[in-house]
């Protein structure tokens, strides 16, 4: 596929462009006998299953464009190129946690990877009202794992230059987090949408400085503290699961950026997921016990977080900050624990900033979620909506105050109670 022009895959074309790769073959079989499906819901890429004689594999391809939006908004095919570096980084600093790679074409901005299955989209499994046992662990843990693991605590001074500098060029998609999700809510951006009922809490919230200031915090830390490298969209549509198995995919965002980041953004789709359940009850009140599985869900999220990045703080804290020669080495252990609870309490603020920036963006930029969006009744939608919108400005604008996730979780069921609209 190299020697020719980019030219998107369809799924008539995928067999005889993509045949003769050995990598492929091996685990699909003749392509002769391939069954191919485009089955790309998200945003941006075309998305292939190939089903072969000898297995199943998943070919994703980069449009010129913004898929949502169409060829009025063109992006560079080079956002394939930044998955591919992810997947392979995360895969080597949480083994297991996402899919395989076994081809990466650059020129056709392609990345062919194992096809998950029977796993499906965490969030049409909350939506559904499935539970999945240990599910908050595994996700804390990828976090830990993946961010420490790619950051100056652990690694030496060349590589994470180097690995900073590639991520670096990931300008278009970062400029698109940082309006799509800092910025376009707290004005009448173009492409903003939501649901008509929530026009007086939009109003109030585009009204609302300390909010707009504390958004801009948050860009601002997004934009300059290149703390670790970012999966930089991790939200429960880019999260799959079976009833055994967690796996993290589409790491196309990824950049150089806070730790907090992907872990607020992460605990805000739970927390939405939660606020939305009325939603997807089968009668008022039924998805009561589930809503609390959600919470719980959330506390293992920050809970095993924390306890790793602990661990891989005093095992592996091996890069260029904290050095032991400053700590440990000197007898000073109890100073190393005193600078571990202090990078600590600085991820948390961070992570309860971007994650009440991501409830609003969610529910009035462009790109919503499906557990808001499915609900049929605008009156009972918007209702949802606006008790989201209500916890996000909280935990935007007191994140300096606010010190425990039971203070989170205690808000949210308050907040849950009450009829805003």
């Amino acid at each position: 596929m190299t020697t020719r022009k980019y030219e998107p895959l369809s799924p008539e074309t995928v067999a005889e462009r993509l045949g003769a790769i050995d990598a492929i073959r091996a685990r699909a079989g003749d392509p002769a006998a391939w069954s191919v499906r485009e089955v790309g819901d998200g945003n941006l890429n075309l998305v292939f299953i190939i089903d072969g004689p000898g297995g199943s594999v998943i070919a994703k391809q980069a449009l010129p464009y913004v898929r949502l939006v169409g060829e009025g908004w063109p992006l560079p095919l080079k956002r394939a190129f930044f998955e591919y570096n992810a997947l392979i980084r995360q895969e080597a600093r949480d083994p297991g946690s996402v899919p395989e790679v076994f081809h990466f074409d650059e020129e056709q901005a392609l990345v062919v990877m194992e096809f998950l299955s029977p796993h499906v989209i965490l969030r049409h499994s909350l939506m559904a009202g499935k539970r999945h046992a240990g599910l908050g662990g595994v996700l804390g843990r990828f976090c830990a794992r993946t961010l420490f693991r790619g950051s100056d605590l652990s690694m030496k001074t060349a590589d994470r230059k180097a690995d900073l500098a590639l991520f670096a060029g990931n300008v278009e998609l970062c400029d698109i987090t940082e309006n799509l999700v800092f910025s376009d809510p707290y004005f009448e951006a173009e492409m903003n949408r939501h649901t008509p009922q929530l026009d007086p809490i939009v109003a109030e919230l585009r009204a609302d400085i300390d909010l707009k200031i504390a958004a801009q915090h948050m860009k601002s830390a997004f934009a300059t503290n290149a703390e670790a490298m970012l999966h930089g969209d991790l939200h429960t549509g880019s999260v799959m699961v079976s009833d055994s198995e967690t796996r993290v995919i589409d790491p196309e965002f990824a950049t150089y950026g806070p730790m907090g980041f992907d872990i607020g953004m992460l605990i805000a789709n739970f927390l939405m997921a939660y606020f939305a359940q009325p939603g997807h009850a089968e009668t008022e009140g039924s998805r009561a016990d589930y809503q609390d599985w959600i919470l719980s869900v959330v506390d293992e999220i920050w809970s095993e977080f924390s306890t790793e990045f602990t661990r891989l703080w005093r095992e592996e804290r091996h890069g260029i900050l904290y050095e032991r020669a400053l700590f440990e080495d000197q007898g000073h252990d109890l100073g190393a624990e005193q600078a571990r609870l202090d990078r600590l309490a600085a991820i948390w603020r961070d992570t309860l900033g971007f994650c009440g920036i991501e409830m609003h963006r969610r529910t009035l930029g462009l790109a919503h979620i499906a557990e808001y969006d499915q609900i049929a009744d605008e009156a009972l939608r918007a209702q949802c909506e606006a008790r989201g919108l209500r916890l996000g400005r909280a935990l935007a604008v007191r994140r300096a105050t606010i010190t425990s996730m039971d203070e989170v979780l205690d808000l949210a069921r308050h907040i849950n109670q009450e009829t805003i609209l």
